[in-house]
């Protein structure tokens, strides 16, 4: 099996390195309370082997997973969700209402995914995506909560991202697990202790306004920490806020400011991307080289710049 890299924190939580793309882009959390424990996403079908080995490690049965609580239906969050819950007898899967039917047939979100990767990529990068039991599938309305062996659980509606994403509030531990609801940060990018945070702005569903709005959202239950799916915990939240809402405006002008179309468009766009996170990334002190810096930010450029477009088509008309 591969090597598994696990970050505890306080609280009972731990980071999960799912191996997906590279070391340190993908994360599910594992949330312990008592004899009781919750996923927050899952990865892909690859990281089955894992999550079960860690539980192994935590010397938790798979008997005592009472929840998969996956923040949106992306498969980078959701894709193993089906695989998994096959090994959890009593787990229920958590998930936006938004989301229910695409996991019960997840067939239009395997065709979504495809549409975006290719089918060899989609193939490669997310293998199988089984469905999971409409049976066991709670939908999560905005402020459900969950009780896990007596910790309390608040499910916040966070669209921005995608129309089918919440986040979970940790009340005991003062933390969120926020998805991609408040951003990407990497753990290579941090300088003295300080992490850097971009926007993520995928198709089809990005929302500059309901995005800012949701990062409020999360800042008025004033976390201590931040559990990003890529990738890990973060502190220094409102630090994080202001830079984050500063790219979302970034992202919003730079993209308006494009007046060609189709390919020549996704060039510039993509141009001008790698360009601002190149300048930002100097400020904040980071001191890689710039092919390794693009190397890490390729995946989630290519995504950023497919999102913008399906918004500037939209907010055009």
């Amino acid at each position: 099996m591969t090597d598994i890299h696990c970050f505890d924190h306080s609280f009972g939580i731990t980071t999960i390195d799912t191996g997906f793309v590279r070391p340190g882009f993908d994360a599910s959390h594992l949330i312990i309370e008592g004899d009781q424990a919750a996923f927050v996403d899952v990865g892909v079908s690859s990281a089955v082997p894992l999550l079960l080995q860690v539980l192994q490690n935590k010397h938790l049965a798979p008997e005592q997973v009472k929840y998969l609580i996956l923040t949106h239906i992306h498969l980078d969050h959701a894709g193993a969700a089906g695989s998994l819950l096959a090994y959890l007898p009593y787990a229920q899967v958590v998930v936006h209402p938004r989301g229910v039917r695409y996991l019960a047939v997840p067939k239009r979100l395997v065709k979504g995914s495809t549409t975006v990767y290719g089918e060899a990529r989609m193939a490669s990068l997310f293998g199988e995506v089984l469905p999971v039991p409409s049976e066991r599938i709670i939908a999560a309305k905005d402020h459900t909560r969950l009780d896990l062996n007596g910790r309390s659980l608040l499910l916040l509606d966070t669209a921005g991202h995608a129309r089918h994403h919440i986040c979970i509030v940790d009340e005991g531990s003062q933390g969120i697990f926020t998805g991609d609801t408040f951003g990407l940060s990497y753990r290579e990018f941090d300088t003295e202790k300080r992490a850097f945070m971009f926007p993520t702005t995928p198709p089809m569903h990005f929302d500059p306004e309901a995005m800012h709005a949701s990062i409020d959202q999360l800042l008025t239950y004033q976390p201590q920490m931040l559990y990003l799916t890529h990738f890990g915990a973060v502190s220094d939240v409102c630090r994080l806020a202001h830079d984050l809402h500063e790219g979302i405006a970034q992202f919003t002008t730079l993209a308006r400011g494009v007046s060609a179309q189709g390919e020549e468009r996704t060039q510039q766009l993509t141009a001008k991307m790698q360009a601002l996170l190149l300048t930002r990334l100097r400020a904040h002190g980071c001191q890689l080289e710039e092919t390794r810096i693009m190397d890490l930010l390729a995946p989630d450029i290519m995504l950023n710049v497919m999102g913008l477009e399906v918004w500037l088509d939209k907010t055009r008309g």
